[in-house]
């Protein structure tokens, strides 16, 4: 994913569409974002992509943390698709899952960046 990051917050959160898609969480770290989640927005979630992000904002501010978390998103109708390929990519190039997905019900398949 190559959009630009977003900070997470309630009124960044407003203004994503309501439509279904996949989404990454970041926290900033020494100059990059590191990824600490990969998630979606599925036909589950009321409002697609802001609620998946609404729930995301929760879960940042229950940790009791004041540290900055960053997202991005896309809008795809084929959101398991992409969301088990952005994972199957981290875990090419780092060699695990971001730390927010390793309850990850299944194998990851694996990739060959060339």
């Amino acid at each position: 994913m190559a959009k630009p990051w977003l900070r997470l917050t309630a009124e960044a959160v407003a203004e994503v569409p309501a439509q279904l898609g996949v989404f990454q969480l970041a926290e900033p770290q020494d100059g990059s974002e590191v990824i600490i989640r990969i998630g979606y927005a599925g036909g589950r979630d009321s409002f697609g992509m802001r609620s998946a992000l609404r729930l995301a904002l929760a879960d940042a501010r229950a940790t009791g943390e004041d540290r900055p978390v960053l997202f991005r998103y896309e809008l795809t109708h084929a959101y398991l698709t992409r969301w088990e390929e952005l994972l199957m990519v981290h875990v090419a190039r780092h060699g695990s899952l971001p730390t927010g997905n390793r309850d990850h019900p299944h194998a990851v398949g694996r990739l060959r960046l060339g």
